[in-house]
């Protein structure tokens, strides 16, 4: 079960902090971590805040590497921060919530669910065959930075699956970390929920589309 075995590290974690986590298993860090954080992702929870009585501001610091998220499988990570250069590359399964990341955001994912509240680097989305992102995107200046070989751009629609998915996730991010900025997004949902675009992998669309049809075709 979730939280079964529960750890709390503090100070400056290296490469791969936790890789290949299991179901059942939450780490906590209070400090930053180096490249390839969470690589292989299984299951479990990762949160990520800064230490106690840090004088940054998070979201618009860098506090995990680069290539975080590579490869992962399952389970969810909360980063109260910026997180480097190519987000949840190859990521098939995991959520997470991310305050900014660099370039490269979700290069050849697969699956899983990306929630990015602030800042994308460019190329974002290239290769990206499968799961969904949602971008906070106030200024709507997104679209310069995404890559559309592959993907496209929707809106979250009100009492849409979507919407309950990145609701879901925004308020653990808040609950996990006491992120201000998911409470200000969250604060505000009418016009905050305007401001968020889904990232859909044309691909993935089809899939979805062909076993709508199949399920409408098995009630009939």
């Amino acid at each position: 079960p979730d939280d079964t075995l529960r750890y709390t590290f503090k100070g400056s974690a290296g490469q791969s902090f936790g890789a290949f986590l299991a179901a059942g298993v939450s780490f906590r860090l209070e400090g930053d971590a180096n490249d390839y954080f969470a690589k292989g992702l299984g299951g479990g929870r990762i949160v990520v805040v800064p230490p106690e009585g840090s004088s940054f501001v998070p979201e618009e610091n860098i506090i995990v590497g680069n290539v975080a998220l590579y490869g992962s499988t399952g389970g969810e990570a909360y980063i109260r921060g910026i997180a480097g250069e190519r987000f949840a590359v190859r990521n098939s399964a995991a959520r997470a919530v991310v305050e900014g990341i660099g370039d490269h955001g979700c290069e050849y994912m697969t699956g899983g669910t990306i929630v990015v509240i602030g800042q994308t680097g460019r190329n974002f989305a290239a290769g990206m065959s499968g799961g969904v992102a949602f971008i906070y995107e106030p200024h709507d200046t997104f679209n310069t930075r995404f890559n559309p070989e592959m993907a496209s751009l929707e809106e979250v629609i009100a009492g849409s699956e979507d919407e309950a998915e990145l609701l879901e996730l925004l308020q653990n991010h808040q609950r996990h970390t006491g992120s201000p900025v998911a409470e200000r997004i969250l604060g505000d949902w009418d016009t905050s929920r305007g401001a968020f675009r889904k990232v859909m992998p044309e691909a993935f669309k089809l899939v979805l589309l062909e076993r709508a049809e199949e399920a409408a075709a098995a009630g009939d």
